[in-house]
């Protein structure tokens, strides 16, 4: 249809972005440094494009250009084109031709996957009337941290591969079809690696065999802070509604959902990135720049660092953060790279960070549960001393390294260990804080699948384009005696022992457990630590269980059960006698080598005894529970067991894990279970885990499986 000019008004400054009105859509836009702005538009229904150039005596209060479109209903696509005034020597980039992207639009141009975003080029933001929803009463769940057990997924890798059974696969509505799978496995709550806005088409790298340009699969390079990957819905134009009927979803069915979000850079990347947004519309804002002005300071390895502590740049993510919570019932956010967090408008750390506080302090988001990877790429390490807030949590990186260097059988790891199964009070002590600061982890998303972290020793990333250059190379793995898949069936043995004893160990330290999606039915990505790029059967969620598959997948669904039952494994507080000095009746926890009232945190030791106290600092008795690990890669361990701590009737104790066992004798119910008697000798294979649980006598039963 042919457009008549648009009537316009002056607007109103704020809120900033498109607010919509059945009369027409304002819009603000916050530029400090441009000189000029023009809004670019069309109507959905029309191709002619129409421009306005905002006069700065009517159009713009303070640094923000606002202006009042008449559009009577009707939504449109658009961008701005701002003019700076730049002398030579500034900044090397010219944006005055670019249609940038509104930082506060709520939606892109709906687009399937792998097409590439025209961001930049034309106006891409879409203004309209936001649909219908019907919440039908729902609320953000609050599960208690205590009781939370986190999943980490991909949307599009959970169900892409085409044994997932699912009628969209690879989109938000798929998740939903997996729901009664997650719920079966006993998880609270998932986190989704990134859903906001990315051109997975911008990658660089080609495979080296078949030449095709890879994908930037994982999305750690947002466009923008607010919108949907419209290509991870079945309809991309239905994206916000599919999106929040998987919300609505996922709490009817009791998991909390948890966003993956990368404030740190943007997709702009560096110099010769693709300018979309930010950068045309307030360079000197919106990133950390050097010195001399010519290049940007890059401490993410993603060619760009936003100057997250400049007061406009904390606004809009703290705006991004409310638009989020309000609009889509999230119940928490994990925040990549957070350790930019700390970098002030020059880029050296700080104490005591303004975003940091603003986003523990601010009132709406005090029931979200917020999450820091403490730490960037440019080396500053920040876990234990991200905040001592007692509302951030960490990805807890020792936790992760510690465990790992255990159960690769490395020296002086046994101490190391202990602390971390204790809650990392080490880390954690200060403040108000306790074990529930700490997210545990072995795997994620970054590095070897669990499968591969006891099959590889050395990454093999060659298909990644790099010639194996990018990922980690310090894995603190070990390939259990061949390296790679397949191995023979002593090797595969011992691979599926280390996968049980490691879960088990996670399940049972004290601090929130996170899973990595798939590990729980031994994914591999043949050893591939770097799969950012790897949107094909590397990357996704093989659903053909086979019967070593669905051993595994029994056996975490145990352990997580096992933690559900037991409050003593998600204690609040760290125990009050870390040490182990005191007696076992009095004590909570008490370490032990191989025989009671033994310790060895010498460097060649190997093994660790656990004696958790049922009847002691908890809210309601427990049964008693002794863990026994060896993380010799070749040595049997015998251990002696200890008396149970208990004043009443005479307990004895079953043996309710056995990681060295086959499937399902790996894990039976207490009343099921071998006997073990107090000071009897009880065998652990290398890299094997045996927990016992306390029972009373007289519920043993008449035929009980063994005396052992």
């Amino acid at each position: 249809m042919n457009d008549q000019p648009t009537l316009t008004e002056a607007g109103r400054p704020l809120p900033l972005g498109p607010t919509w009105s059945e009369k027409g859509i304002n819009f603000a836009l916050f530029s400090r440094h441009g000189v000029a702005v023009t809004l670019i538009f069309h109507f959905l229904d029309s191709d002619h494009v129409q421009e306005i150039e905002l006069d700065p005596e009517h159009n713009k209060t303070g640094d923000i250009w606002h202006l009042f479109l008449h559009t009577l209903g009707r939504p449109v696509y658009y961008g701005y084109r701002i003019k700076t005034d730049r002398s030579e020597g500034d900044f090397p980039i010219d944006t005055d031709r670019v249609i940038a992207v509104d930082p506060y639009c709520r939606a892109h141009k709906p687009r399937g996957w792998a097409v590439k975003s025209e961001a930049g080029s034309e106006p891409i933001c879409l203004a309209a009337r936001g649909l219908d929803f019907d919440w039908q009463g729902d609320r953000p769940l609050q599960t208690p941290a205590s009781e939370t057990i986190i999943y980490e997924l991909h949307v599009r890798g959970f169900t892409r591969h085409p044994s997932s059974g699912v009628s969209a696969p690879g989109t938000f509505s798929a998740v939903v079809d997996k729901i009664d799978y997650l719920k079966e496995l006993g998880i609270t709550a998932v986190e989704l690696l990134p859903v906001n806005e990315w051109d997975e088409t911008d990658n660089k790298f080609f495979h080296p065999e078949t030449s095709e340009r890879l994908l930037n699969y994982w999305g750690y390079n947002p466009l923008s802070f607010f919108a949907l990957r419209s290509g991870l819905a079945a309809a991309a134009d239905q994206a916000v509604n599919e999106f929040k009927t998987m919300v609505r979803s996922l709490h009817q069915a009791g998991i909390e959902v948890i966003l993956d979000l990368v404030f740190n850079h943007t997709g702009e990347s560096d110099l010769e990135g693709t300018t979309s947004g930010f950068r045309a519309i307030d360079n000197e804002i919106y990133y950390l720049i050097n010195k001399e002005q010519t290049d940007y300071l890059n401490y993410t390895g993603c060619g760009n660092t936003v100057n997250c502590n400049h007061p406009v740049v904390s606004s809009l993510i703290i705006d991004a953060l409310h638009y989020l919570v309000k609009e889509f019932h999230i119940d928490g956010f994990r925040f990549d790279l957070a350790a930019i967090f700390s970098r002030d408008t020059t880029g050296a750390p700080i104490k005591h960070a303004p975003l940091i506080e603003m986003i523990a302090e601010d009132p709406l988001l005090r029931d979200c549960k917020i999450i820091a990877e403490a730490w960037d790429a440019a080396g500053l390490y920040q876990v234990g001393s991200f905040s001592t807030h007692q509302r951030w949590r960490e990805w807890n990186g020792k936790y992760r390294d510690d465990v790992r260097l255990f159960m690769s059988g490395s020296r002086d790891s046994v101490h190391r260990l202990a602390t971390r199964i204790a809650g990392s009070s080490d880390l954690y002590q200060s403040g108000n804080r306790g074990p529930l600061n700490s997210i545990n982890f072995i795997t994620c998303h970054d590095g070897f699948t669990l499968y591969d972290l006891v099959s590889y020793h050395d990454k093999r990333n060659l298909e990644n384009g790099e010639q194996n250059r990018d990922g980690e190379t310090h894995n603190l793995s070990w390939n259990s005696g061949f390296e790679g898949a397949p191995a023979d069936i002593e090797i595969e043995r011992i691979r599926q022992r280390r996968m049980k004893s490691s879960i088990a160990l996670l399940l049972v330290s004290q601090g929130i457990p996170m899973l990595c999606a798939g590990d729980e039915l031994g994914r591999s990505q043949g050893g591939n630590n770097n799969s950012w790029c790897q949107d094909n059967e590397t990357s996704w969620i093989d659903w053909q269980i086979d019967e070593t598959a669905a051993s595994l997948l029994r056996f975490f669904k145990k352990c997580i059960g096992l933690r559900h039952r037991f409050a003593l494994f998600r204690r609040d507080e760290f125990f009050p006698d870390q040490d182990g000095s005191a007696p076992p009746e009095n004590s909570q926890i008490t370490w032990q080598s191989l025989h009671p009232g033994t310790q060895d945190w010498s460097s060649d030791c190997h093994h660790l005894g656990i004696l958790l106290n049922g009847e002691c600092g908890h809210q309601s008795a427990s049964p008693h529970f002794f863990v026994m690990v060896n993380g010799s890669r070749h040595d049997h361990q015998s251990f002696i067991v200890p008396q149970p701590p208990s004043q009443g009737e005479e307990l004895c104790w079953a043996r309710i894990i056995d990681t060295a066992l086959e499937s399902p004798d790996d894990f039976v119910e207490a009343a099921e279970a071998d006997v073990v008697a107090p000071g009897s000798g009880c065998e652990v294979a290398p890299m094997g885990l045996v927990i016992l649980q306390s029972i009373e006598k007289s519920a043993i039963p008449s035929s009980p499986r063994g005396d052992r």
